[in-house]
């Protein structure tokens, strides 16, 4: 691994960050509140370290592999996640173990919180916890890829390392246009979404921190009680709506630019996403319907639809404490943590496209036992999966399942019961925020022993990287040439 190289671009990350908290510290200085010193000592520390990184790396123009590609992409979260920690340590909103656990889930959009009160923290703070969640969401790696080729370090191995799904595709021939054109996107969702909560109800500082908790699938509320503190059905409604867009492909957005609204509809995966979510909001509202829990249909229909989405999406907002619903409807949750969006989404999870390969690869594996000499070949949107592809779902299932057992295991031994450890650590891994039963939609994380909390830290970021990334970074052979 080239450190140079490295170090340059954790440089700029650390540059990123550090003036993504002007916002904030300008919001505290307008309303001459008490976190102006802990955002600008934030700041000024994340300058001089980038100072620092960046006159480390050298001035010659730097190449980036494949482990460089992967070092870059696992540090950036980490040094990210210990910078952004710093206004909520300086502040003595909490200790440092909390504070790196509240920026690690608001970077890799988990949305698990540790703070009790939330409507106690400064509307800096509040707009720093958004942030981290706008920025973590379509990646702070692929926004500095706009700008990387300026620095002499193509990025596309660190591309390929950090965009969520199975395949990492270029929409745009350029790199750094690409990422461009994924960040229009983003951000035109985010203030579309922001006018309607505005008009909706909403003050123009909530409205734009819902949204981009709403865009980044990441959930994060100004709020005690989540979205339930505003009982505006048209609210409700309008982050249903932005939640599900933001759990498809941004890939298939450009199809629509185009005009190619067939491509878009026929895509199988977003197909089996709209399914998944129809299916299961229908079954869990008849569960509701049939156990006297709500009286009105709508209010039935929009509850289910609301959870279900924010679950799949893995964005977590809230209205309803769904840990006191039927059990049926908990396990088709957990079942929806395990599944997540649309690869290449903001989403996390397993990915349904992942679940597609490898049940299309299973259909084909039992054709080949009815039909020994027949030629079989798995495909997906009529296009034949590559054997690689399937290699890789399948590994990465193999790792998912290692990792959550294993760190499910860890978690009991501290005393925790097994359904808190076990939804504790799906909702970590998965990105998800909430869990169930002591970690459930209107707990918090903070009683959780700090050994733990670390450990689910790096559950967060091994699920926002899609596992592999992160895994590469504890073996020897990355960093030798």
């Amino acid at each position: 691994m080239k450190i140079k190289t490295v170090l340059r671009v954790l440089s700029l990350i650390c540059l990123v960050v550090s003036f993504a908290m002007l916002p904030p510290l300008l919001l505290e200085i307008y309303d001459w509140g008490h976190d102006i010193s802990s955002l600008s000592m934030s700041m000024m520390t994340g300058i001089i370290l980038s100072w620092i990184l960046y006159s480390s790396s050298g001035t010659e123009n730097l190449s980036m592999g494949i482990r460089e590609g992967v070092g870059v992409t696992g540090f950036s979260w980490l040094t990210a996640s210990a910078l952004g920690a710093l206004p909520y340590w300086f502040s003595g909103a909490a200790s440092y173990t909390d504070a790196f656990f509240e920026t690690m889930s608001g970077f890799t959009t988990t949305g698990a919180t540790i703070f009790t009160n939330i409507e106690g923290l400064s509307r800096g703070i509040l707009l720093w916890r958004a942030l981290t969640h706008w920025m973590g969401g379509m990646g702070i790696i692929v926004l500095s890829l706009a700008v990387l080729p300026f620095l002499g370090v193509s990025g596309m191995e660190m591309y390929k390392a950090e965009v969520p799904g199975v395949t990492a595709e270029k929409v745009t021939p350029r790199l750094h246009q690409t990422a461009i054109r994924l960040w229009s996107v983003y951000v035109f969702l985010t203030l579309f979404e922001t006018v309607l909560l505005y008009f909706g109800g909403m003050s123009f500082f909530d409205a734009f921190a819902h949204s981009c908790s709403t865009i980044a699938t990441g959930g994060f509320s100004t709020k005690n009680n989540s979205i339930a503190y505003f009982t505006s059905p048209f609210i409700q409604w309008v982050i249903i709506i932005f939640m599900f867009a933001s759990g498809v492909n941004f890939s298939l957005y450009f199809l629509l630019l185009q005009k190619n609204f067939r491509g878009f509809t026929e895509d199988e995966e977003f197909r089996s996403y709209v399914t998944i979510i129809l299916l299961s909001a229908g079954a869990i509202s008849l569960a509701l319907f049939i156990a006297g829990k709500f009286d009105r249909v709508e209010y039935i229909v929009r509850q289910s639809l609301f959870h279900v989405v924010s679950v799949i999406t893995t964005t977590g907002f809230i209205v309803e404490d769904y840990n006191l619903w039927p059990e049926i409807t908990k396990f088709i949750f957990i079942l929806l943590m395990f599944i997540g969006a649309s690869g290449g989404s903001t989403g996390g999870g397993c990915k349904v496209s992942r679940f597609l390969i490898l049940g299309h690869q299973l259909k084909a594996e039992i054709w080949k036992l009815l039909h020994p000499r027949a030629v079989i070949t798995a495909r997906m949107n009529g296009k034949p999966i590559p054997r690689g592809t399937m290699d890789s779902a399948g590994a990465f299932f193999v790792l998912y399942m290692f990792i959550f057992v294993v760190s499910t295991l860890i978690t009991t031994a501290f005393g925790i019961d097994v359904l808190t450890a076990f939804t504790g650590v799906l909702t970590c891994l998965s990105n998800v925020g909430p869990g169930l039963n002591a970690l459930g939609p209107v707990e918090n994380f903070a009683w959780l022993p700090g050994l733990v909390k670390w450990l689910f830290s790096f559950c967060m970021l091994a699920g926002r990287l899609e596992l592999f990334a992160v895994l590469l970074l504890f073996m020897p052979g990355t960093y030798k040439k």
